[in-house]
């Protein structure tokens, strides 16, 4: 079986590749990983076994991901010029492959101040809640009028135009919210004694 031989041209531009990226000081992993891929898949770039190296978007890309130009590139390529990489230049940034974790969940207080929610949360208990976290029945929630009033409730259901939602003097007693004075419902994640 024959061997695969790249053209020297792509050789070339792949090995101006791999000198922007040493340049740069990335490895072909840290390079790969700005455009999620890996440094195998970097590698065939830079050894002309991957097609599409003389493509302006890839070059585009690949370049971008080293905070240079493909002009960078070619000038590399001519050999008419060494060109500086601007390592706090903007060019295309990636989360790369790792972790970072869910975003930071917001979590807002309120004490109970009566026994309108009695006693399922007594007056002094803090209620921990998500902003726009839709409650389940039968969970606690806040609702944000767009008065600005909060009102802690017991959540019961919601339909096109209503919230029903319990605790108003009393646990059992029902209470119907007209959902156009309503700005924010959120659900209740957590109950604190003070």
């Amino acid at each position: 079986m024959p061997r695969f031989v790249p053209d020297p041209e792509v050789l070339r531009l792949g090995e101006a590749l791999a000198a922007l990226r040493r340049r740069r000081g990335l490895s072909q992993a840290e390079a790969g990983a700005r455009l999620d891929m890996t440094s195998q898949g970097w590698g065939l770039y830079e050894s002309g076994r991957r097609p599409g190296l003389f493509r302006p978007d890839v070059q585009r890309r690949l370049t971008g991901a080293l905070d240079a130009t493909p002009e960078a590139l070619a000038l590399l390529v001519s050999g008419a010029q060494t060109p500086h990489v601007d390592p706090a230049a903007t060019g295309l940034e990636s989360r790369g492959r790792g972790f970072d974790g869910p975003p930071p969940v917001v979590v807002k207080h309120l004490k109970v101040r009566d026994d309108a929610l009695s006693p399922w949360a007594e007056p002094g208990v803090i209620l921990e809640y998500q902003p726009d976290l839709w409650p389940r029945g039968g969970q606690g929630c806040v609702i944000e009028m767009k008065d600005g009033d909060l009102r802690p409730r017991l959540f019961d259901r919601s339909e096109d135009d209503r919230l029903h939602v319990r605790g108003v003097g009393a646990l059992d007693r029902a209470e119907v919210i007209d959902r156009q004075s309503v700005a924010r419902i959120s659900a209740v994640i957590a109950r604190r004694e003070s």
